[in-house]
């Protein structure tokens, strides 16, 4: 397991943990600059969230971050040494995954004790943060459909119906020109129902063509879905084309309405809350500060009953034996490794793509030298807890609990999945300054450090930065983004729910052939 402690932050410089070769500049440190901790003085100018090298490295030798291989040495290396791309090799080295060794059960918090939220509660039991009415089309060639029905919807011709959050599209950019039979299309319609049956939609309209391969009849019958007031289904070349289809549907929502606003937030347990794990725009402080206090955050929500869907299978890549220790079974670690191996040895073979070393020029200018580092950071907002359960992208998480779902390290993508599969809030974290929003679920946005948050500030929602100003600890951090978590989750808006965010990142994975 990594091991995650509060940091010494008052010099130029962090350690993250005794045995590592580097640590990490905390401020822009100038060429010749003194860094008494270390005994060391740099040799280069390093940008904040840059590495410095503590220690002679010999050429091959490996460069330890958190105690954890991210690299080795091109060359010789010198104390006071700038470490970035420049002189670090990603290369693929052995792990031992080690199932189970580290693994311990929960101790949850007593019944009678555990957090509560204001939340929806459906007929079926389950609860809901968010009352929208949804609009999904099959096809691309329906989401003109969806969208222009849904944009009649306008904030004054709501405001007649105060429960109901809106009425949004969920339109995307296939469903024909595909495999007909397969994963590629059961994603597409198991991503489609977990919308349609999703807790925060209090109603939905599914929109089609009429001569696509993603067929209204065949989804409904593989994904259990039954029509009724709250679910209806048009296709556009039985309803007389564009037109006639967009006001069916705009007079469908308006019977939607009443009921749909006829709803009342009540008192919730906590164990409700099913929270999506994001990062996007990492920086090198992403796991001194973010990522690790929403992982302290996550393990209080656990503790309290309710979920934590790690994902982003690229970005955990290099520290996943890391989170196989923490496995509940063998199986489970096992499934992870399952999906790991797919994206090596099937998915990205002969690919320039993240898994296989190079990260984004934003994330290189956050510190990240590669995936294995980012991975580092990554895999912290899931906590510290054992993993229960592996699920593949879009499939219903029904475990409590610490879980992964194999999905895209493309945040949309991603986003999209853990919504399907039942993610009721998107927590995410940003170095850089990632712009999100996910409707139906809110999405809450965390940045790394103070500048990026107080230049952002319209679009950010917790300044983790503070753990860097040695004003809070992870700890504490950690119980401030729960608290606000049980907000957010009662109604309280997100910044990017007043931005209006949400409207176009619906993005199901498109992992077939397009014929």
């Amino acid at each position: 397991m990594i091991e995650i402690h509060d940091k010494n932050v008052s010099g130029p410089t962090v350690r993250l943990h005794p045995n590592d070769n580097v640590v990490v500049a905390r401020v822009d440190v100038a060429a010749g600059t003194e860094v008494p901790a270390e005994g060391v003085k740099s040799l280069n100018r390093v940008p904040p969230g840059h590495k410095i090298a503590t220690r002679a490295i010999k050429k091959g030798d490996p460069i330890i971050k958190y105690n954890v291989t991210i690299g080795f040495a091109k060359d010789d290396i010198v104390p006071g040494t700038l470490m970035h791309n420049h002189n670090m090799e990603f290369r693929e080295f052995d792990r031992d995954y080690a199932y189970c060794e580290e693994y311990k059960p929960v101790e949850m918090v007593p019944e009678a004790e555990r957090a509560t939220f204001m939340g929806i509660e459906r007929s079926d039991g389950r609860v809901g943060t968010r009352n929208y009415i949804g609009i999904l089309s099959t096809v691309n060639c329906s989401a003109t459909v969806a969208h222009m029905a849904s944009e009649y919807f306008t904030p004054e011709r709501m405001k007649e119906f105060p429960n109901i959050d809106g009425v949004a599209a969920f339109a995307h950019a296939t469903g024909c020109g595909m495999e007909l039979t397969g994963e590629p299309m059961d994603l597409l319609r198991r991503t489609m129902a977990g919308y349609a049956r999703h807790p925060n939609m209090a109603a939905v309209l599914i929109v089609g063509l009429g001569c696509e391969r993603n067929q209204i009849r065949n989804l409904m019958e593989e994904q259990k879905l039954k029509g009724g007031p709250l679910l209806k289904t048009f296709v556009m070349q039985e309803n007389g084309g564009t037109r006639q289809t967009i006001q069916a549907c705009i007079d469908a929502v308006k019977e939607m309405l009443p009921e749909a606003n006829n709803v009342k937030r009540t008192r919730q347990p906590a164990s409700h809350i099913s929270v999506g794990l994001q990062c996007g725009g990492s920086d090198s402080f992403s796991s001194i500060t973010a990522n690790p206090a929403l992982g302290a955050a996550m393990d209080i929500l656990v503790r309290h009953g309710g979920t934590a869907i790690l994902s982003e299978t690229p970005e955990i890549y290099g520290v996943e034996h890391t989170l196989t220790r923490r496995a509940i079974t063998r199986e489970v670690g096992e499934k992870l490794i399952e999906r790991i191996r797919w994206w090596k040895d099937v998915y990205t073979v002969g690919r320039d793509t993240q898994i296989n070393g190079v990260v984004s020029p934003g994330n290189q200018a956050g510190g990240l030298a590669n995936i294995l580092e980012k991975s580092l950071g990554s895999s912290m907002k899931g906590g510290t807890g054992p993993l229960i359960e592996v699920y593949k992208y879009a499939e219903p998480v029904t475990k409590k609990g610490f879980v992964f779902m194999d999905t895209p390290g493309f945040d949309p993508v991603s986003a999209t999945g853990q919504i399907a599969g039942g993610a009721n809030l998107i927590a995410f974290t940003t170095g850089r300054g990632s712009m999100f929003g996910a409707k139906p679920a809110p999405s809450i946005k965390l940045a790394t450090n103070t500048p990026m948050y107080e230049k952002l500030t319209e679009d950010m929602d917790i300044n983790c930065g503070v753990i860097l100003d040695g004003k809070s600890t992870i700890n504490e951090m950690g119980e401030v983004i729960f608290q606000r978590i049980l907000a957010y989750a009662s109604g309280e808006h997100t910044k990017s729910e007043d931005l209006g965010l949400g409207d176009h990142e619906f993005a199901p994975w498109l992992i077939g052939v397009t014929g």
